[in-house]
């Protein structure tokens, strides 16, 4: 009798991040380009769109360093990384979160264990550093977290094998994205809606309303050269009238993180084209 084998695992983001879109997706697959040779994401985070196109050829850029080096740690040295994430896993409990949280030092894979685990295990899933980039969220309560997916973890490291991961600004996209078979998705800190929602920031690099204009500048740059450029941001005149001039669809979203709770539910996004 011939044994039946489980379907290989389809990549998908391995962290927890506030603005992913792994909910987006089935909405943003009509706004895809077509064809494309080679991608772009200068916005990392959880890099949903990544593992949904898993394209051949791509360049993922971050400003953040921890989250740069937990990619490359994941592409590079997977089952290193694996072992140590089982450690944390098998001491897990509020005083030893604690621990982890106060503990910055350690060599990259530790540095990359460290930041899934509590990623895993903070409150929400929420990435929040403190002016001196200090990890600064409290444990979550969660009964059984999974803090080592071993199967996932495997499989996004071989998608992101022959991936380019470096740290470095959106402007550097325009480095070598010159073309009609080039595709970026710029996914920045979302422009605040309203004077309480000015969670504009991850790390603690603020992206004020000139980086926003700035970002629209590299937009209008790289849509001239003829790029296939795609942009998400939050629904709101500012950013309506920044991309005037290119194709803006309406997404509804759901909003899961507010003190709140009546304030989290359905909310309207735009995704901008230059297609």
């Amino acid at each position: 009798m011939q044994t039946r084998l489980p379907p290989r695992l389809h990549p998908r983001p391995f962290l927890k991040w506030a603005g992913g879109k792994g909910q987006l997706i089935q909405q943003y697959i009509p706004h895809f380009p077509k064809q494309f040779s080679a991608y772009y994401e200068p916005f990392l985070g959880g890099g949903a769109v990544f593992f949904h196109l898993l394209p051949s050829r791509s360049r993922l850029m971050d400003i953040n360093p921890e989250l740069v080096n937990v990619y490359c740690c994941v592409r590079d040295h997977v089952e290193a990384l694996i072992d140590c994430l089982k450690y944390h896993r098998d001491r897990h409990g509020a005083d030893y979160y604690y621990q982890v949280r106060a503990d910055v030092n350690g060599s990259p894979i530790e540095r990359a264990a460290r930041l899934i685990y509590l990623n895993k295990t903070c409150f929400n899933g929420l990435y929040r550093e403190n002016s001196k980039g200090l990890f600064n969220v409290p444990m979550g309560r969660y009964k059984n977290p999974t803090i080592c997916d071993v199967e996932l973890l495997r499989a996004t490291s071989a998608a992101l094998r022959s991936t380019r991961i470096e740290l470095s600004s959106f402007e550097a996209v325009l480095q070598d994205a010159n073309s009609s078979k080039d595709f970026v998705y710029l996914d920045p800190p979302y422009h605040p809606i309203s004077a309480t929602s000015k969670f504009t920031s991850y790390n603690r690099y603020a992206f004020t309303e000139n980086d926003q204009i700035q970002l629209r500048d590299t937009f209008v740059t790289l849509a001239e050269r003829g790029v296939n450029v795609m942009l998400s941001n939050s629904d709101c005149p500012f950013v309506r009238d920044l991309y005037q001039d290119f194709t803006i669809y309406t997404i509804v979203a759901s909003r899961a993180i507010n003190s709140n709770a009546e304030k989290r539910g359905k909310i309207t996004e735009v995704l901008v084209t230059s297609y």
